[in-house]
């Protein structure tokens, strides 16, 4: 286990994920410590001048015209938290909690919030030994902050509300309070600007789009594993696939699509059994799968760009910068999470057209016009159901990944007293497109469960990339052995592509 130094610039997705997971810890860095603590002594000074500055000494939101006095400062902060603590539904996943939280401590100790290096060291020491606050996912909408789900994470700090603690492989619930002392934490009072700093972020939002980028990243290269061994299933041809025509259609994501394929395909018998096939043309669910699946390979490099900006940018509102003595403290609007939502809704579509072609190769393995085998790959023919319902369940998915699609982008709701008159809903996007990505693994597990069992009846050898993936899939699933109980394997393959684990047969 080693330390991961949080300086507000240098946080990568992975980094952030290994702690949260509990194989790093986190600390604040020297440097980010200093920032710190020099904006903190910025707000100091604005407190002790009298002047009336937003954030520091006034009401928020439509309440920004009302003053408060110093006396009440800290009680506005314990208000604030208490009263932005009001989030509904399911609770969000302890390790997602603790991923937000590292990514909440990272924007602040970009050093220019206004908030005391003691506030993110106690954050830090509830990550680094496993504390989660209790959070209702259902809050956010995705500008102003994640402020109900960060208000819920901050009542923590203050030891208030209730907490999960990582106990070895479970979480144990119990009150925030005996949470903290039971690592030797101390809850603490907030001072002015502290509870504003903790709450007015994109944190959650980030959380949710980091760990579906990982999945996607994961998804996009068992998509064209599940391509190239459905198109060995079907006996289909490897020309598409064939880099010449890439290389004149120069898109990255579509060249590194086809040349994955193209590897997995690289000796295979099959094909050269089918040389003289009068098949002319495969359908576009296998000649077009580079033109699919490449764009969804540069979307994930852009949506990757944009959260490593994003997870090392200070989201919170407003900001304070201290030049020489001089202290400037500017509002602007950096907690709007637009960018994280507008990659959330790409992403949920992309989910969905992977699914859908892949879908329609599952239905080209089963159909015997295409793969030349029995129908739904039963032995007895009507006697036996196959995989009929495997295909049925793929389509199911389908339906549910077709309403995750819809944008959330276009759902503006304007909120306090119209003040904030355009909001993003990236919270919501960014959970939907995770959801997506679950949906997607069971698509193409089952996709593989399909051409796996196909290629059992074909005495030719298939391409040593896919033979390595053929017995992969059948480490969780075993051949066809008349009809049985299969949602078990289906969901266990599923799980096991999130996981990476198809990755790990090729280094």
């Amino acid at each position: 286990m080693a330390d991961i130094e949080l300086d507000g610039q240098s946080l990568t997705i992975e980094e952030a994920i290994s702690v949260a997971n509990g194989k790093n810890t986190a600390v604040l860095a020297n440097s980010a410590r200093s920032r710190m603590e020099e904006s903190r002594n910025g707000v100091q000074q604005i407190i002790d001048s009298g002047q009336v500055v937003y954030g520091i000494n006034t009401g928020f939101g439509a309440m920004s015209s009302v003053r408060i006095a110093g006396d009440d400062l800290e009680q506005l902060q314990t208000n604030l938290i208490k009263s932005h603590a009001c989030g509904v539904g399911d609770l969000m996943d302890p390790e997602h909690v603790l991923l937000m939280m590292i990514f909440r401590a990272n924007s602040l100790a970009k050093g220019v919030s206004g908030i005391r290096p003691k506030i993110v060291d106690l954050l830090l020491g509830m990550v680094n030994n496993g504390i989660a606050p209790v959070i209702p996912r259902i809050g956010s909408l995705g500008a102003s902050g994640d402020l109900a789900p960060l208000s819920h994470m901050s009542l923590a700090i203050l030891g208030d509300g209730q907490s999960m603690v990582r106990k070895e492989s479970d979480w144990v619930t119990m009150s925030s309070l005996d949470a903290l002392q039971s690592v030797g934490l101390e809850p603490t009072q907030l001072a002015a600007k502290e509870g504003l700093s903790l709450i007015n972020g994109t944190s959650q939002m980030c959380a949710y789009l980091a760990l579906t980028t990982l999945n996607l990243e994961k998804l996009v290269f068992a998509a064209d594993s599940s391509a190239a061994t459905s198109l060995e299933a079907i006996q289909g041809s490897h020309s598409p696939f064939d880099a010449r025509i890439h290389d004149n259609r120069p898109q990255n994501g579509q060249s590194i699509s086809a040349a994955r394929i193209s590897a997995l395909l690289k000796g295979s018998e099959i094909q050269v059994s089918h040389v003289d096939c009068d098949r002319v043309q495969d359908a576009y669910c296998f000649r077009c799968a580079p033109q699919v699946h490449g764009p969804v390979i540069d979307l994930l490099t852009e949506t990757r760009r944009i959260l490593e900006i994003e997870i090392n940018s200070a989201t919170d509102n407003p900001l304070v910068f201290v030049n020489d003595g001089e202290v400037d403290v500017i509002s602007g609007g950096n907690f709007h999470g637009q960018n994280l939502a507008l990659a959330s809704d790409s992403i949920a579509i992309a989910c969905h057209e992977l699914a859908s072609i892949s879908e329609r190769r599952i239905n080209q393995v089963l159909d015997p016009q295409w793969s030349g085998q029995i129908p739904f790959l039963a032995k007895n023919e009507g006697l036996e159901s196959g995989y009929m319902i495997i295909q049925y369940v793929a389509a199911a998915c389908i339906a549910e990944l077709h309403l995750l699609a819809n944008p959330v982008t276009t759902s503006n709701v304007p909120v306090s007293m119209g003040k904030e008159d355009h909001v993003s809903m990236g919270a919501t996007g960014a959970f939907r497109s995770l959801q997506s990505t679950v949906l997607l693994s069971q698509v193409l597990a089952n996709e593989f469960i399909c051409a796996t069992e196909a290629l059992d009846r074909i005495r030719h050898k298939p391409g040593g990339g896919v033979a390595d993936i053929h017995n992969w899939v059948r480490k969780y699933v075993g051949k066809y052995d008349g009809d049985t109980v299969m949602s078990k394997e289906c969901t266990s393959l599923s799980n096991r592509l999130l996981d990476g684990s198809l990755q790990e047969i090729f280094g």
